[in-house]
């Protein structure tokens, strides 16, 4: 591609995980990979599988729009670009598409950057957090695993922990779309005392369900503080989880949705991903352990 490129492969991720809404994350074994090489001048974007023919290939491509506040953030310009993605994550599905590709770019400025050394963690998670509205997601395509993160006056945080080993998702993806902004425009501006208290006990259970304790998932997958008011926007999906729930399963909508994510063990991952609706595919995937990889190319 050029005399100075890089390879970023970035996963998809699942947010708020039932109760931990705009906090937990979860990375997922499905990838986005976009390569950069920087040029003499101009701008090429080359989309190849999901979103091919559909996404932008100009200035207005996210990957370049987070590309280009890197650049700005370390007051470098490169002369040209070339940016080359290969999509596997549904768009508007719930699965972390636009934190994959915010975070692909950022990674991918510092990566080729000649004035860094190595990629700062810490001022990429700032900055992604910055470009989506929350840390959730980016956390988790960032770091890999399980991750909590919340944010401070002095930037966003981030814990990562190792899954358990026997955790096993489905992500069942509708073949419908939702707009994250679109939906949080459903959430109250307030909620019930008793909701509040539910929901930070489940949260409070639901790093030791994912990383110790999978028998504990149902539980502390209960929601009661964005799903039941997201609801309307997608009544297949909430339809969905309930059948799941009240048959044990540990089923959540992933992130904004309306994909529904089940929480399974290896040992009933079989079963729900045996579960078949018209429209709707079905991924049955693993905990991706390694977040956002850099590969040098030249």
């Amino acid at each position: 591609m050029g005399e100075s490129a890089v390879r970023v492969r970035v996963p998809a991720t699942s947010a708020n995980l039932g109760p931990a809404f705009d906090c937990a994350g979860l990375a997922l074994t499905l990838h986005d990979v976009v390569e950069f090489a920087v040029r003499d001048g101009g701008l090429t974007v080359e989309v190849s599988g999901v979103g091919a023919g559909e996404l932008p290939t100009d200035e207005s491509h996210l990957v370049v729009r987070a590309f280009r506040a890197a650049c700005e953030q370390l007051g470098w310009a490169p002369p040209g670009l070339c940016v080359r993605a290969e999509n596997a994550i549904p768009q508007g599905r719930g699965m972390g598409s636009s934190a994959a590709a915010v975070v692909a770019g950022v990674v991918g400025a510092w990566a080729l950057c000649p004035d860094v050394e190595a990629v700062d963690a810490d001022a990429v998670l700032r900055l992604v957090s910055d470009i989506e509205g929350h840390p959730d997601n980016v956390a988790a395509c960032l770091h890999g695993g399980v991750t909590f993160a919340w944010s401070t006056p002095d930037g966003p945080r981030v814990v990562r922990l190792d899954a358990h080993e026997q955790l096993a998702p489905v992500a069942l993806v509708p073949g419908t779309t939702s707009s994250t902004a679109q939906v949080r425009g459903l959430l109250p501006p307030s909620v019930p005392y008793a909701d509040a208290v539910l929901n930070a006990s489940r949260a409070a259970l639901l790093p030791l369900a994912l990383t110790r304790d999978p028998t504990l998932l149902l539980a502390a997958t209960e929601d009661r503080l964005h799903q039941g008011y997201r609801a309307p926007a997608m009544p297949a999906t909430a339809a969905l989880v309930a059948e799941l729930r009240e048959r044990g399963v540990p089923a959540v909508v992933s992130g904004a949705g309306p994909t529904v994510l089940a929480l399974t063990t290896r040992e009933e991952r079989a079963a729900v991903a045996a579960v078949s609706r018209p429209g709707w595919s079905v991924r049955a995937l693993d905990v991706e352990p390694r977040g956002a990889r850099v590969v040098s190319l030249h």
